[in-house]
């Protein structure tokens, strides 16, 4: 079971994107992706943060 809390490296939150993990750091470079932070030397996403990107996302694209 999932909840907000849980925790994703780059290349998981890629994956659920269904995007390649070197989008997914452009994206973070140019601060248009999920909001991500380090935890030591490694990026990490919450899935609430993942959430709210592709909410925003699919409502930005208008879809009915």
């Amino acid at each position: 079971m999932s909840n907000e809390h849980d925790l994703h490296p780059e290349r998981e939150t890629a994956e659920q994107l269904r995007i390649s993990h070197e989008t997914l750091r452009v994206w973070r470079r140019n601060g248009t992706g999920p909001k991500s932070f380090r935890v030591g030397r490694r990026v990490m996403y919450r899935q609430a943060d993942i959430d709210t990107f592709i909410n925003e996302a699919y409502d930005q694209a208008g879809v009915n």
